[in-house]
C-alpha cells in the first residue's frame, strides 16, 4: 500500500509547471530522475507484492521442497533488495526536496512530503518482510 501511495503522489502532483510555461518538471528540484526513481520502485514494488501474494496463496499446493525453498529465498532476497532500494529512494527524494526552492513549488508540496514519508515507512515494511 505504501508503494501505491508513493507512486500516486508522484504521478498525481509530482510534476508541475510554471505559469509562464506549459512544460512539466519534477517538483523535486526539477530533477526528473527523482520522480522517475520514486515512480519506478513504487510500480515494481506493487507488482512484486502481487506476485508474492499469489505465491503465498499457492504455496501449500507446491509439493516439491526445492521449489518451495527457492520461492522462500526469492521472497527473502527481494525483500532485502527492496529495503535497500527504498532507503536509497528516501535519501534521494529527501535530498532533492531540501534543494527545492520554495518559489518553484506552487502545488504538490504535500504530495512530495507524503512520497518522502511513505518511502521512509516502506523501509520498515520491507524489513519486516525480510525478517
Amino acid at each position: 500500500i505504501f508503494a501505491l501511495i508513493v507512486f500516486s503522489c508522484l504521478v498525481g502532483e509530482g510534476y508541475t509547471n510554471l505559469s509562464s510555461s506549459s512544460q512539466l518538471f519534477c517538483i523535486f528540484n526539477h530533477n526528473e530522475d527523482a520522480c522517475r526513481y520514486g515512480i519506478g520502485i513504487g510500480i515494481l514494488a506493487f507488482l512484486a507484492c502481487i506476485f508474492f501474494f499469489m505465491v503465498d496463496i499457492y504455496f501449500p499446493q507446491i509439493s516439491n521442497t526445492t521449489d518451495r525453498k527457492y520461492l522462500v529465498l526469492a521472497d527473502l532476497g527481494f525483500s532485502g533488495l527492496w529495503t535497500f532500494l527504498w532507503f536509497i529512494g528516501f535519501c534521494f527524494l529527501t535530498n532533492q526536496w531540501t534543494w527545492t526552492q520554495a518559489k518553484d513549488v506552487h502545488v504538490g508540496a504535500d504530495s512530495a512530503r507524503a512520497a518522502i514519508t511513505f518511502s521512509f515507512f516502506s523501509i520498515f515494511s520491507w524489513v519486516s518482510e525480510a525478517v
